[in-house]
C-alpha cells in the first residue's frame, strides 16, 4: 500500500481507523518517504496517536519526514479559491469567503470535493511521497468518494469540471490511490464493511479496497477452564474469540490486526500497528 501516492482510510466509527491511519503514517516515515497524514474527518484521532496536540491547517512536522494537518473546509476553500479560481486577497471571516462558504454547506457535492479534493492537490503538488488520509466513516465516504462524479454531472462544461475530471482519473488510478477499510469481527462494523465493498464495486469510484480486521482475539491454546474469575475470563474469551471467527468467515479481511484497544497508550498503539504493517507490506 506504500507504493501508493494516496491512502485513503475509512471505517465504521471507532473501529481504529485513525490508528490504522497513523501506523501506516509512522511505517513510511521509518521508510524514508515524505509522509503527509491527514485528518479528514472528526479531529483528535491522529493527534492522539501521534502523541502531538490538536493539528491545523497547516501541516506541521512530527518528526524528520512526517508532517500532519487537520482538513478544514473553509482554509481548504479559501486556498482553492486563491489557487485555482485566483480570486486573491480573501480572509476567512469576510463576506465573500462566508457567501462560498455556505454554499459549499448547502450545494450537493461541493463540501465533499472540497475535501477530498484538498487531498488529492496535495498529492498533485508534489511534495509529499505518499498522502495518508483519515478518511470520513464508512456511513459518510461514499458520498466523498463520489463527489466529483456528482460534480461533472452537475457543471456541464469549464475549469471545475475539468478538474472534477481529473480528481475521478487520480481517484480511480490504482496506482496512485488506495482504500483500507477498517472493521471489527462484529455484526454492525462487519455488516457496514459489507455494504460498503458492494456500493465501491457498483460505482467504481476507486480501486477495490483493502480490508483489515481490528482487535483480533488470539486462540487459547490451553483447553482447561480452571475454576474462579480466571477460569470465567477464559470462557468469555473464548466465546468473544469464536464471535469474532464467524465475522471473519463471513467477510473475509485481507489482514488481520491484533487486539491493542485499552491495553496500550495511543501512541503505543501506533507504533505496534507500524510494526504490524511491516509484516505485511
Amino acid at each position: 500500500m506504500l507504493e501508493k501516492r494516496l491512502v485513503l482510510v475509512s471505517g465504521k466509527g471507532g473501529v481504529g481507523k485513525s490508528a490504522v491511519s497513523a501506523g501506516l503514517a509512522l511505517l513510511a516515515q521509518r521508510r524514508g518517504l515524505r509522509v503527509l497524514a491527514m485528518e479528514m474527518g472528526s479531529p483528535g484521532g491522529l493527534s492522539a496517536h501521534f502523541g502531538t496536540g490538536p493539528l491545523e491547517f497547516e501541516p506541521r512536522e512530527l518528526r524528520p519526514g512526517l508532517h500532519a494537518m487537520q482538513m478544514v473546509r473553509s482554509d481548504a476553500l479559501l486556498e482553492y479559491l486563491a489557487l485555482q479560481l485566483n480570486i486573491k486577497g480573501l480572509n476567512r471571516f469576510g463576506p465573500l469567503a462566508r457567501a462560498f462558504d455556505a454554499l459549499a454547506t448547502t450545494a450537493p457535492g461541493i463540501r465533499e470535493i472540497i475535501t477530498v479534493g484538498k487531498a488529492i492537490w496535495e498529492v498533485r503538488e508534489d511534495r509529499w511521497d505518499i498522502v495518508i488520509a483519515d478518511a470520513p466513516p464508512t456511513g459518510q465516504i461514499a458520498s466523498f468518494l463520489r463527489a466529483p462524479v456528482t460534480i461533472s454531472e452537475l457543471v456541464p462544461s469549464g475549469r471545475i469540471r475539468v478538474q472534477a475530471e481529473i480528481m475521478q482519473e487520480i481517484l480511480r488510478d490504482q496506482t496512485v490511490t488506495g482504500l483500507i477499510l477498517v472493521t471489527l469481527p462484529e455484526e454492525l462494523p462487519a455488516t457496514e464493511t459489507a455494504e460498503s465493498i458492494t456500493w465501491l464495486a457498483k460505482e467504481n469510484v476507486v480501486a477495490a479496497p483493502i480490508v483489515m480486521a481490528n482487535r483480533i482475539l488470539d486462540q487459547l491454546a490451553d483447553p482447561e477452564t480452571p475454576p474462579g474469575p480466571v477460569g470465567e475470563a477464559a470462557q468469555l474469551h473464548r466465546a468473544l474469540w469464536s464471535e469474532q471467527q464467524v465475522w471473519l468467515d463471513r467477510l473475509p479481511p485481507d489482514h488481520l490486526l491484533p487486539y491493542l484497544h485499552g491495553l496500550l497508550t495511543p501512541g503505543e498503539v501506533a507504533a505496534r500497528m507500524a510494526d504490524e504493517f511491516e509484516l505485511i507490506t
